[in-house]
């Protein structure tokens, strides 16, 4: 197990956009389960907050995961009642450390507001 491994004390789901025939010749885009690994979620520093609003992106939560953990840029990550947005992943300048995602918050397409 990885340096961080013992530090991930969650699972969460992640969630991919695929494109699927529709069955009038065209194509669907849907979201398909890809995993649910351990992670750890953590809140962004002001100064992860501040790179992130200089780059043009909310930054509302981090999570962490062990490294080689298949999650993308703009991968989905659902933890209960919620759903994020992975805008950037991360690994840090020491290979097999940890792999980051930062993340802004989706409004759930069921949501009613």
């Amino acid at each position: 197990m990885s340096r961080v491994g013992r530090l991930l004390n969650r699972r969460i789901e992640v969630w991919r956009e695929a494109s699927v025939d529709d069955g009038g010749g065209g194509q669907a885009t849907t979201w398909v389960h890809q995993s649910t690994p351990r992670a750890r979620r953590s809140q962004p520093s002001a100064r992860e907050r501040t790179a992130a609003d200089q780059a043009g992106a909310e930054l509302n939560e981090t999570w962490y995961f062990a490294p080689g953990t298949d999650v993308q840029r703009r991968d989905q990550l659902r933890p209960p009642g919620r759903v994020l947005k992975v805008v950037a992943v991360f690994e840090p300048s020491e290979d097999g450390t940890y792999l980051r995602a930062d993340c802004t918050l989706v409004q759930p397409l069921n949501s009613t507001t």
